[in-house]
């Protein structure tokens, strides 16, 4: 059997790259997937690729009443949620030390990365709850476990996410709401492809992957293992995905 058969999934971000990637993998293991996305048409793509029913809805996650009105009608579409995945996010080629970087990079990397997870577990675990119960994946970053110099805005962000998460799983365990979170290395989306190619340090980055780099299909099977009831016993973790970055 399909290892999400019946699970209702909202991702965020899945537009493009891991989360599109994520929404696909997801509805073909039998999930309903809402696809979160500030780019509607990018959305709607995914949708129509990941099939099984999937809906598009256009969402800013920096915006309370347009993540939570997602949320709802989501909901109301499926029935309950099951599965939160606070994947919008990313940095841009403006990061850098906490000296250089523009003030205006820090605030839209706390705003999206940060803000953006706070306000996905603000309106969605009390669903999963009524669910009676389910699992919230985040998205960190290897950046948060490791010194990576000039990207102290993306770092901030990420690290926050990784201690919210298990602040979260302990708060919420009693209600059978699992909270993790996955911690990427330098992921081969065609952003970060952009992103590598301008930046020395993070060309050094990719080039110190162990296994190879990866793709977005690698973070993808990494959040459909949290998402199936195979990780029941799995909270407050930060799981590497990083082709050994962070032991190199």
């Amino acid at each position: 059997m399909a290892r999400l058969t019946g699970k209702i999934a909202f991702i965020t971000g899945a537009g493009t790259g891991i989360g599109r990637a994520t929404a696909i993998l997801f509805a073909r293991e039998g999930a309903k997937v809402a696809i979160a996305e500030i780019d509607a048409p990018a959305g709607e793509e995914t949708a129509h690729l990941a099939g099984n029913e999937a809906i598009a809805i256009r969402t800013d996650v920096t915006n309370p009443d347009s993540l939570q009105s997602a949320i709802r009608a989501t909901v109301d579409k499926f029935g309950r949620l099951d599965v939160l995945h606070n994947n919008a996010g990313g940095s841009t080629a403006q990061d850098d030390t906490a000296v250089n970087a523009p003030l205006d990079e820090f605030w839209r990397a706390i705003k999206l990365d940060l803000y953006g997870t706070f306000l996905g577990c603000r309106f969605g675990i009390p669903e999963l709850i009524k669910a009676g119960g389910g699992s919230v994946i985040n998205m960190s970053s290897n950046v948060a476990l490791m010194g990576v110099a000039g990207r102290d805005c993306y770092t901030a962000a990420k690290g926050g996410i990784a201690a919210i998460t298990r602040s979260l799983a302990v708060a919420y365990a009693p209600q059978k709401v699992r909270v993790n979170a996955i911690a990427p290395s330098a992921t081969m989306t065609e952003r970060v492809k952009k992103l590598v190619a301008g930046n020395a340090a993070l060309t050094r980055l990719a080039d110190s992957h162990l296994l190879g780099l990866i793709e977005p299909d690698d973070i993808a099977s990494t959040a459909l293992y949290l998402a199936s009831d195979e990780s029941r016993m799995v909270t407050g973790q930060v799981l590497s995905v990083d082709s050994g970055v962070t032991i190199s």
